[in-house]
């Protein structure tokens, strides 16, 4: 297959980087490393303070000494239009690749062939993101569970599954311990006040990692439902990088992924998976896909089944985890199947 250069579009608000926080940002970086490692050219234009293997057109970070306001956002907005532009003038690209779930703010002008990756749950999108209006625009999701119900057209194409960089997880070895983990975005959705419910009940101590970003209702989340409940025993630790991330989950009893909203997938439950270590999880969106109940974790409905859960974590054969990411959640699989596509989309694409 010929050498193709690929631009990826970030979401304006937050960095990409291996060591990013969000699960599109984390997809980004991996599929920006894997086409600069088999020989494509990757051009990335996301925030100030981005990590990318190809190319990085830069835009101002969003401030982090206040909140995001609708100003913010649409100056970035505007910047990735103007960078975009600017690229499409100077650059020849086969491909368009947005991962923002407010890519159809800034869609790029009749050109080249572009996929948008639905990270989200597809009711967050509006209408018009589901059947872009731009020509050699197609879409798709990343589970079956997030696409279903999603009614049919041309321009949704099947979902691609993400995956994460399963050897580097597994090269992680400690001794296991005896707390819980729970690592998310600490915001609303997410229900880590639940997983530290779960845990006391347990009684089990725990560590929460992850950011707060600076959205007031993530902020008020974090001093009312977060701060109250942790304990000598039930800490929070803060955002962590790859290095201690990979500790964390490798050492941990298990992973508790106690969602409130249909997740699309879970980059945090295959890291777990990859790392030997089970996975308790709500029963909610594509989860089910992910953890097998009874043999790499379980799955629950409540609080009071995740603190039983718990309990019975140490029946889960490290072993069996590890194989399985090896065998279903590879960078490798995904980024086989994203440059497929991507072969694909240049195919089909109208003649300029």
């Amino acid at each position: 297959m010929r050498r193709l250069t690929v631009l990826n579009i970030a979401y304006p608000l937050a960095p990409v980087g291996l060591d990013a926080v969000g699960g599109s940002e984390q997809v980004l970086s991996s599929l920006d490393h894997a086409l600069a490692e088999v020989g494509h050219r990757s051009i990335v234009i996301a925030c100030a303070g981005s990590q990318v293997a190809g190319e990085l057109h830069a835009f101002p970070a969003p401030p982090t000494d206040g909140p995001i306001t609708d100003a913010i956002h649409a100056a970035r907005q505007d910047a990735i239009r103007a960078i975009t532009a600017d690229v499409l003038r100077r650059e020849r690209v086969d491909v368009i690749h947005m991962h923002g779930l407010d890519f159809y703010s800034y869609l790029p002008p009749p050109g080249p062939p572009t996929l948008a990756t639905l990270h989200l749950p597809t009711d967050w999108y509006p209408p018009e993101a589901l059947a872009p209006p731009r020509e050699d625009t197609w879409v798709h999701g990343v589970s079956e569970s997030q696409m279903r119900g999603v009614p049919p057209d041309p321009r949704l194409l099947p979902p691609i599954p993400n995956g994460v960089p399963v050897a580097r997880l597994g090269a992680a070895h400690p001794r296991k311990c005896r707390f819980a983990l729970t690592l998310a975005r600490v915001c609303p959705e997410k229900g880590l006040h639940l997983a530290l419910d779960a845990a006391r009940a347990a009684n089990a101590p725990m560590l929460l990692a992850g950011g707060v970003f600076p959205y007031p209702a993530h902020q008020d989340y974090f001093r009312a439902e977060i701060l109250p409940r942790l304990d000598r025993r039930r800490r929070y630790l803060g955002p962590v990088g790859f290095v201690r991330k990979r500790r964390l989950l490798a050492a941990a009893r298990c992973l508790l992924v106690p969602s409130l909203v249909a997740e699309t997938s879970s980059l945090v439950a295959m890291e777990a998976a990859a790392c030997g270590t089970p996975v308790v999880a709500f029963r909610t969106g594509a989860l089910p896909e992910l953890v097998e109940n009874g043999r790499t974790g379980f799955l629950v409905d409540d609080v009071e089944g995740m603190a039983a859960a718990i309990r019975r974590v140490d029946r889960i054969d490290a072993a069996l985890c590890r194989e399985t990411a090896r065998r279903r959640f590879s960078i490798e699989r995904m980024a086989a199947a994203y440059l497929d596509r991507y072969h694909m989309l240049t195919r089909v694409a109208a003649p300029a």
